[in-house]
């Protein structure tokens, strides 16, 4: 005679293995997913009159914390004043907060959907988890800090610049490219 805890031991043994058994969808085809990003551009000036970005939110989400803890300091300091204005509009209204809040809701989702959300690193043989998240902090501390000093992200410059044929988004776009050619000879042996 099987008791309620086998009953339940075993509803959950089931579960974990239909999950387990569950695979990831295949990645999209890059044309077509490059084509459909296009297509959302295009949506963007159509729709809201400007094209895409990301680092700005985050210079807004700042701008609204500084002004918040010190407002003295923020309107003082031209860079920031910028962000903050005349206070009468919150800079967390901004229209690119809403499209990174919008990435991180979609990406979630599509994760989802294709059976890819799982807790793990990504990394080669060679590198331990907390080596990877070091370089992944790094590394994404240097692209915000690079996105500062060109004035926009990748997807502010390389895809709305460039689409707009802006000389100084096209030399981002092949600086960029230059770059991640010329350091991933370093960074080859920790994937392989």
């Amino acid at each position: 005679m099987t008791t309620i805890t086998d009953t339940i031991r075993n509803e959950v043994i089931d579960k974990t293995k239909a999950k387990a058994e569950k695979t990831a969808q295949p990645y999209w085809n890059p044309y077509l997913s490059g084509i459909g990003l296009g297509l959302v551009l295009l949506a963007a000036f159509v729709v809201m009159g400007r094209g895409l970005g990301a680092s700005g939110a985050f210079t807004s989400l700042i701008s609204a914390g500084m002004n918040a803890v010190a407002p003295e300091h923020t309107a003082a300091n031209n860079y920031f004043n910028e962000y903050i204005g005349d206070g009468e509009q919150s800079p967390l209204k901004d229209w690119l907060v809403f499209e990174v809040i919008g990435v991180f809701v979609g990406g979630f989702i599509s994760g989802s959907l294709a059976n890819r959300i799982k807790k793990s690193v990504d990394k080669g043989p060679r590198i331990g988890s907390h080596k990877r998240l070091l370089f992944a902090f790094v590394g994404g501390g240097l692209m915000g800090i690079g996105a500062k000093l060109a004035r926009g992200c990748t997807s502010g410059q390389a895809l709305t610049g460039g689409a707009l044929l802006n000389l100084g988004s096209w030399a981002f776009m092949m600086a960029v490219f230059a770059g991640a050619y010329a350091f991933a000879y370093f960074m080859r042996r920790q994937w392989t």
